[in-house]
Order: structure tokens, then C-alpha cells, then sequence
């Protein structure tokens, strides 16, 4: 999936570039939009680790 954004955010950054250039307001947007990528990124994957281990401990017999 990661390798498909970056193709596709390597295009629409040519495309700006063949239109007349990318200025600096563009960049602040970009990496607001990249930060919160990552942001729910890095949520997704504690939520995931979390509920393995949550599995992995309600598995465990205290008997």
C-alpha cells in the first residue's frame, strides 16, 4: 500500500511541477497530510499489537 502512495505522490508532485512549480504553502500541506498518515498508521498498528496480546494473556489458564 506504502509503495502506491509514493508512486501516486511522486506523480501529482511531477504534475505540479510540469504546471508551474510547487510553492511553499503547498509543503506545510504536505506534511500535515503525511504526519497524520503516519499518525493513524502508527495507531492502527498499537491497536493491532494490543489486541494480540490481550488474546494472548485472556488465553492463559490460572488454574
Amino acid at each position: 500500500m506504502f509503495t502506491e502512495i509514493a508512486a501516486l505522490w511522486a506523480y501529482l508532485r511531477a504534475r505540479v511541477d510540469l504546471a508551474g512549480g510547487w510553492n511553499e504553502r503547498g509543503t506545510v500541506v504536505e506534511k500535515v497530510i503525511l504526519t497524520a498518515i503516519f499518525a493513524a498508521l502508527a495507531i492502527a498498528v498499537g491497536a493491532i499489537i494490543v489486541a494480540k496480546v490481550t488474546t494472548k494473556a485472556n488465553s492463559i489458564n490460572l488454574n
